[in-house]
């Protein structure tokens, strides 16, 4: 088992910055890639990147690319989520997510095993 803890998320004026953190609790000597989605009020839950956790390569959604920076605290079992330009479309609660052992489409929702309980963003215009 794998325990995941967001943080971070808030309320931020349009062109704002918040840094969204997930410590991972439990087995965690077997995550291959940590992710953050998120899924804005009635829509699907998407993609927005994610990092492989020894390897360090990281894939962001083309939405996000440029102004939002994920990185991983190895030592401290923890992903972050650093979020510059926000705009009004990055509302959503933000999930970070974990992945074990291997997966092919890191992109994927489905391939995750654990999630942590969600964190609010809220940009304002």
């Amino acid at each position: 088992q794998v325990q995941l803890v967001e943080s971070g998320g808030g309320v931020v004026q349009a062109g704002g910055s918040l840094r969204l953190s997930c410590a991972a609790s439990g087995r965690t000597w077997n995550v291959f890639a940590m992710g953050w989605f998120r899924q804005a009020a009635g829509k699907e839950r998407e993609f927005v990147s994610t990092v492989n956790w020894r390897g360090g390569q990281t894939d962001y959604a083309d939405s996000v690319k440029g102004r939002f920076s994920i990185s991983r605290e190895i030592g401290k079992n923890t992903v972050y989520l650093q979020m510059n330009s926000l705009k009004p479309e990055d509302t959503a609660v933000y999930y970070c997510a974990a992945l074990i052992y291997s997966g092919s489409d890191l992109r994927n929702a489905g391939e995750y095993d654990y999630w942590g309980q969600g964190t609010q963003v809220t940009v304002s215009s």
